[in-house]
């Protein structure tokens, strides 16, 4: 087998359960087996959906700050609650509870790196209060 260097902002990594990882292109399967890692630039907002709330409700997703400083959001397990706010800055991450919604807003330009079971996933519009 050759290794070969695989760019982490152009492609998406699926961890199998069997122990293969294979890299492919950024066409989101929300059905497919098997973990995704995915790397990518923000720089606004729209990047990051944040006006939409997501959830994974098969697994826990870690979100991670490499460069940059964003906000993560989950929304209120009971209405009435305010959002809990969590800050990332530059090499810090936060695990988001399975089944929790959440969304992210950015404080600056950043890479981030999520890695989540993606089968299940949904994302609903975000209504301000």
């Amino acid at each position: 087998m050759t290794t070969t260097p695989i760019d982490l902002f152009a492609s998406l990594l699926r961890l199998h359960q069997d122990g293969e990882i294979h890299a492919g292109t950024r066409a989101l399967d929300c059905d497919e087996d098997g973990w995704r890692l995915m790397a990518f630039h923000a720089k606004t907002d729209a990047d990051v959906h944040a006006d939409r709330w997501e959830v994974h409700p098969e697994a826990e997703e870690i979100v991670c700050c490499l460069i940059g400083k964003f906000r993560l959001y989950l929304r209120p397990e009971r209405p009435g609650r305010r959002e809990e706010e969590i800050r990332l800055p530059a090499g810090t991450a936060a695990i988001v509870p399975r089944g929790r919604w959440h969304r992210i807003e950015l404080d600056i330009p950043s890479t981030i790196m999520a890695v989540t079971l993606p089968r299940g996933t949904r994302l609903e519009k975000r209504i301000e209060a």
